[in-house]
């Protein structure tokens, strides 16, 4: 079941868009009460080349080396793009719905590396502590889980990065087991839904 404040209908489409705002809307996945998630292009470059290189973003998540314009491209590209096209689904952009600002990114991803489908977010610091990445992955897992039919849904993250810890097991993720992503790599948390 939908959470209340979440639907996947998205702002009208018209055939006559004509700013990018209107573009956007085509690439709208989902809506909820303060954002909308919709679907990357290389028009985001920009944003980001700024989200990836925030020091949260690389202390957490990792360095992407996406180090200009052509890198974030490349990056959109061979990542969200890809995904889409491959899996059906991918990292979102994340956006104010009033300003259309975006934030931060959220959704579903398919890594090689693990048999499940995990969520992952991230939101540039200016937007943490209110409320919007808890609202974001709500509406992803909802999704996930009801419009996909995934089954089970996980989640990564590192031991030390207790925000992350916090909001898994507020959308409903349980500790299942440390992991590794390939042999040299760090230890993670792996969190699952229950099934």
């Amino acid at each position: 079941m939908w959470p209340a404040n979440s639907n996947v209908k998205c702002p009208p489409d018209s055939a006559e868009a004509a700013t990018s705002t209107e573009k956007a809307s085509h690439l709208c996945v989902l809506e909820t009460e303060r954002l909308v998630l919709r679907r990357m292009t290389t028009d985001d470059a920009e944003f980001i080349l700024k989200l990836v290189n925030e020091p949260s973003f690389i202390r957490f998540i990792g360095d992407k080396g996406v180090r200009n314009h052509a890198d974030a491209v490349q990056y959109i590209q061979t990542g969200p793009v890809a995904s889409y096209q491959r899996f059906g689904f991918g990292l979102y952009l994340v956006e104010l719905k009033e300003s259309r600002v975006p934030i931060g990114m959220c959704g579903l991803v398919k890594r090689d590396s693990l048999p499940d489908v995990d969520v992952g977010f991230t939101f540039l610091p200016a937007f943490w502590s209110k409320g919007y990445a808890f609202e974001a992955a709500v509406a992803v897992k909802a999704y996930g889980t009801n419009v996909l039919g995934i089954g089970r849904l996980v989640a990564i993250t590192n031991p030390d990065n207790e925000s992350s810890i916090k909001l898994l097991e507020k959308i409903g993720l349980r500790f299942e087991r440390m992991i590794r992503l390939s042999e040299d790599a760090s230890e993670i948390k792996l969190f699952a839904s229950d099934v």
